[in-house]
C-alpha cells in the first residue's frame, strides 16, 4: 500500500511515521527543499520533530503532485490557513476513489468554513464520498514515540471510516469511528482557542480551580456552537471534544497553551510569533470562532475574551475580571 502525506510539520510527520512503521510505503510532502533533503539523508525531521528516527520506507518530496500521484490513500495535514491553496496545487494529480484523510484542525478566516467544507469546496464531487477526518487528543511527539493514543475518524461514509480505522490502528494507536463530521471538526478547532485561555491562567498563577472551571465552561461553549451547527452534543463528550480539550489545555507540549502562557506573561502576539517556527492554530481560529459565534448567535464568552486579547490587545487580567463579573445564570442554560 502506498500512502501520500501532505504536510511535514510535526503532526504530518508523526502520522507518516505511524503508517510507515506499519509497513506501508509512505511519501511525505514538505514545503522546504532543505527539509526534504534532510529527511531523505538523515531520516529525521530536524525542523519540526527533532530527535525522532524515521523509517527508511518514509521518503520526502518537494513535488506535491509526486506525493499524491498513484497513491492508495492520501493524508492531508497542512495548516488550515494554507489548506485551500495546497489542495488546489495537488488536485491535478489526486487519485480518484481512494481515502482522503484530513488531520488538519481549524476554521478558514475568510469564509468561516470548517476543514470539511474546504475539502468539499476544492475537490470535485466524485472525491466527496472518500473524505474522512481524524481528530482527538494526540500530541505529535507522543504518537511518534509510540505512546498509547486514542483518536476518532469521522466520515459520512461509515464503510470508509471503518477502513481508515483499520489502516491507522496499531497496538499503540487506537482509532474509533464517528458519523458526526461537524462535531468532530468543531471540537478539534475550538479547543485550541480555549487552550490559549488555559495557558494564560497558568502563567498568571490563578490556580487549579480556575483551570478546571475554564476547561469545563470552555467545553460548554464549544458544544453550544457545535449543536447550533448541526452536531450531536454527545460527540463533544468524546475524544474529539473533551479528550482533545483536556490534553491541549493541560499538556506541556501544547503550542496553543504556550501561546496563552506567553500572553499571560504580557508578551505581544508579534513577539510570540517571532519566537516560533511552528503553527498554533488557535491564534487564527480565535478570529474565526469569534465571527462564527456572531453568525450563529451563540454566546461564547471565553472565546470572545481570547479574541480580544489577541486582536485588540486587551489585558489578560481585565479579560479574567470581565469573565468573572458576567451576569449570573443557570449552569446548563443557553443551549439553543
Amino acid at each position: 500500500m502506498k500512502i501520500g502525506v501532505i504536510g511535514a510539520g510535526s503532526w504530518g510527520t508523526a502520522l507518516a511515521k505511524l503508517l510507515a512503521d506499519k509497513g506501508y510505503e509512505v511519501e511525505i510532502w514538505a514545503y522546504e527543499p532543505e527539509l526534504v533533503e534532510y529527511i531523505n539523508s538523515a531520516h529525521e525531521n530536524d525542523l519540526y520533530l527533532p530527535g525522532i528516527a524515521l523509517p527508511r520506507n518514509l521518503r520526502a518530496t518537494n513535488d506535491i503532485k509526486t506525493c499524491v500521484g498513484g497513491k492508495d490513500m492520501i493524508v492531508s495535514v497542512p495548516p488550515s490557513h494554507v489548506l485551500r491553496r495546497v489542495l488546489s496545487e495537488a488536485l491535478e494529480a489526486m487519485p480518484p476513489g481512494v481515502p482522503i484523510v484530513s488531520a488538519t484542525k481549524g476554521v478558514e478566516n475568510e469564509t468561516l468554513m470548517l476543514v470539511s467544507d474546504i475539502l468539499e469546496d476544492v475537490l470535485p464531487s466524485h472525491y466527496h464520498p472518500f473524505l474522512c477526518y481524524l481528530s482527538g487528543p494526540s500530541f505529535a511527539r507522543e504518537v511518534a514515540e509510540q505512546k498509547p493514543t486514542a483518536v476518532t475518524v469521522a466520515s459520512y461514509n461509515h464503510r470508509l471510516a471503518a477502513k481508515v480505522q483499520e489502516y491507522f490502528s496499531t497496538d499503540r494507536f487506537r482509532a474509533y469511528t464517528s458519523s458526526d463530521v461537524v462535531g468532530v471538526e468543531i471540537g478539534g478547532a475550538v479547543k485550541n482557542v480555549i487552550a490559549i485561555a488555559s495557558g494564560a491562567i497558568t502563567s498568571m498563577e490563578l490556580g487549579h480551580n480556575a483551570t478546571a472551571g475554564m476547561i469545563t465552561r470552555g467545553l460548554h461553549e464549544i458544544t453550544r456552537l457545535a449543536v447550533r451547527m448541526g452536531a450531536n452534543p454527545l460527540t463533544l463528550t468524546g475524544l474529539a471534544g473533551m479528550g482533545d480539550l483536556v490534553l491541549t489545555c493541560t499538556g506541556g507540549l501544547s503550542r496553543n497553551r504556550m501561546v496563552g502562557v506567553k500572553l499571560g506573561q504580557g508578551m505581544s502576539l508579534e513577539q510570540i510569533l517571532a519566537e516560533t517556527n511552528t503553527v498554533a492554530e488557535g491564534i487564527k481560529t480565535s478570529q474565526s470562532v469569534y465571527n462564527l459565534a456572531a453568525k450563529y448567535n451563540v454566546e461564547m464568552p471565553i472565546s470572545e475574551q481570547v479574541y480580544k486579547v489577541i486582536y485588540e490587545g486587551k489585558n489578560t487580567h481585565q479579560a479574567v475580571a470581565d469573565l468573572m463579573n458576567r451576569s449570573l445564570k443557570p449552569e446548563l442554560g443557553g443551549w439553543f
